[in-house]
């Protein structure tokens, strides 16, 4: 039996969520001075107000949520959440049109990358942020966040983590799924802002660091160039986003192993082996493939091939170069790279490596 009052309980628990993320916005736009505090105050403020009411929904009763309602509010929360977070783009007048803006929120919440936009840099600082945490938000899952943060989900939180948690099961750290999804989570942010810091050290700016910590953790792939990555030529930008995309195609809780100094539990996944790997030989092959089309190699030759079978393996899409003008057996070479996918438990999409073995 579907409990829709819990289910609608719990999609305003996510949009008080939501509503608390689009409070960051705001204080980008102040800081840059675009403009658009107002829009984006008036979206949180919007989204705050629609989750308190649907919070209040279910009275004073006992929460329940079964297998079907935590499945139903996974459903409804992307589709509800993502038409929320289209308000920043239609009250700020930057993406008008309601189907492009639902579109552009929808690939953001599910780390797709597609988007709308024709000229990228021409979008306001403080939309652009917000554009980065959608998907920043969607990678790890805001239902993992609920279950990590709201302890009024109680035993249904269990329901909310199984269907949200990508790949065929959902391990766990500790034997509380609510820790384990807090530990994931830590995981997460603290990956971010390592991620942050390093680009801003191989000379991004702030800005440009954070927005693209967060898309390449997320698997994401929004810029905040038309020209992607390959607006920067430092070699250190590329090699600290190429290391970050292949760890987050890693699964979580045997990278969070791994961090934690319990290296042979980790390297008994078999998941995790033939994806280290994998990634290993594909790239090696891959530069041979470069070696028996040109006659040559150099640094940058292994620097492109690395950074584009990562990018295409954990689904983020960024590139550094086309490699379509390779010739045609490395272009079909990248184009069967899309068919592998990384690790379940992890923000990359695609068909996943444990699904293979």
């Amino acid at each position: 039996m579907v409990l829709f009052r819990d289910a609608a309980h719990v999609l305003g628990v996510l949009l008080l969520i939501l509503g608390v993320w689009m409070l960051f916005p705001p204080l980008v736009s102040h800081y840059y001075g675009d403009g658009q505090a107002d829009a984006l105050l008036l979206s949180a403020v919007i989204t705050l107000g629609s989750g308190l009411v649907l919070r209040l929904f279910r009275g004073k009763r006992e929460l329940r949520i079964n297998k079907r309602t935590g499945y139903l509010v996974v459903t409804v929360g992307w589709i509800g959440m993502s038409a929320f977070a289209m308000m920043p783009y239609l009250l700020s007048g930057h993406i008008p049109s309601v189907t492009d803006a639902f579109f552009e929120c929808m690939s953001g919440f599910t780390t797709t990358g597609a988007s709308i936009l024709k000229d990228i840099e021409a979008v306001p600082p403080s939309v652009l942020f917000w554009r980065s945490l959608t998907h920043w938000i969607g990678g790890m899952g805001i239902i993992v966040l609920s279950v990590a943060i709201l302890p009024l989900l109680g035993v249904g939180g269990i329901e909310l983590f199984v269907a949200e948690a990508p790949g065929p099961t959902a391990d766990k750290i500790h034997p509380r799924i609510q820790e384990t999804a807090k530990r994931l989570w830590f995981l997460y942010v603290g990956l971010t802002l390592l991620c942050s810091g390093l680009l801003y050290l191989a000379g991004m700016n702030s800005f440009d660091a954070v927005n693209h910590a967060m898309a390449t953790l997320a698997t994401g792939g929004f810029s905040t160039k038309n020209a992607s990555i390959d607006h920067w030529s430092d070699p250190t930008i590329h090699y600290v986003i190429a290391l970050f995309m292949f760890l987050s195609g890693a699964n979580f809780t045997v990278l969070y192993f791994f961090l934690t100094g319990k290296i042979r539990k980790a390297w008994r996944s078999d998941e995790m082996r033939a994806y280290v790997l994998g990634v290993a030989g594909i790239v090696a092959l891959g530069c041979l493939l470069w070696v028996l089309h040109t006659g040559g190699f150099s640094e940058l030759a292994f620097r492109d091939i690395l950074f584009q079978v990562l990018s295409i393996i954990s689904t983020t899409g960024f590139v550094t170069a086309d490699y379509t003008t390779w010739g045609q057996t490395l272009t079909f070479f990248f184009f069967l790279l899309m068919f592998a996918g990384a690790c379940a438990g992890s923000t990359a999409g695609g068909i996943k490596v444990v699904r293979h073995l």
